[in-house]
């Protein structure tokens, strides 16, 4: 297989139980993945709302999943209470194919998934289903999310519940893991979400290291995070479309690949 990314170190910052399939997509292409866990998923400071809104599921039109993070987190509590998703007569909305994935893998039908994997893009495939008024949503997130989907979901006269499922935490080590990385050079630096940026950022500062990474290409999965990298001053090389793991490989390896030589 051609590998066009041989001999290149790229940063890699997903949680541990997800990196394994980038990683491996790097190295199909010849690249050496170098991971560095920048996001720890654990429980939010408050189990209360997600358990009231899980003992009221049947009373909602659509439950609205945001991540495979999300699912796994929802998923994880129903089986803790007793309550079980499958054949729930809810209908189920997933903002891409990951996070359908892992709706599927729980037992639970899909009803929509947008074709553009970003928040915007959920709300405008909700908002083309029909009329929303009175419709009753449940969204469950991580905590400290942007509130894009129920603004825009309450101002087309749906009620919205938001719930916290999770929350993301730079792990303990995250600063030594990055310094110790960051000994040999790398490339380019792939980023999944507005998290990652950040949490890398606050590694870096721990570490003493400059941020953004000098010589380092940023390379992101899709619009809010490269917002989120120009905020930094980061603006990224390359930018995935579509907005998932093989989009954000496209993105690298194109950034890499040799351009043309100009007409003559």
């Amino acid at each position: 297989m051609p590998q066009p990314l041989a001999g290149l170190r790229i940063l890699v910052t997903r949680a541990a139980h997800q990196a394994g399939k980038l990683s491996a997509g790097l190295r199909s292409l010849g690249a050496e993945p170098v991971e560095v866990t920048l996001l720890e998923i654990q429980p939010p400071h408050s189990f209360e709302p997600l358990d009231r809104a899980l003992r009221s599921l049947a009373g909602y039109d659509w439950l609205l999943f945001t991540s495979a993070n999300t699912v796994r987190a929802v998923a994880g509590r129903a089986r803790e209470l007793g309550i079980p998703l499958a054949g729930l007569p809810v209908r189920t909305a997933a903002v891409g194919a990951a996070t359908a994935e892992a709706l599927a893998k729980e037992g639970l039908n899909v009803s929509l998934v947008p074709e553009r994997y970003v928040a915007e893009g959920l709300v405008e495939s909700l908002s083309a289903m029909g009329r929303l008024t009175r419709q009753r949503i449940l969204l469950a997130r991580a905590e400290i999310a942007r509130d894009v989907i129920p603004d825009s979901l309450r101002a087309a006269g749906a009620h919205v519940d938001v719930v916290d499922a999770y929350r993301n935490t730079l792990p303990t080590n995250a600063a030594e893991l990055l310094h110790a990385a960051l000994a040999q050079p790398v490339a380019a630096a792939l980023f999944t979400s507005s998290s990652t940026v950040e949490h890398l950022a606050e590694a870096a500062r721990q570490a003493g290291l400059p941020f953004p990474l000098p010589d380092v290409a940023a390379i992101s999965i899709g619009p809010i995070t490269s917002q989120t990298l120009c905020d930094f001053g980061w603006p990224p090389s390359a930018e995935a479309n579509p907005h998932d793991i093989p989009g954000l490989l496209q993105a690298l390896t194109s950034s890499f690949s040799p351009r043309p030589d100009p007409p003559a």
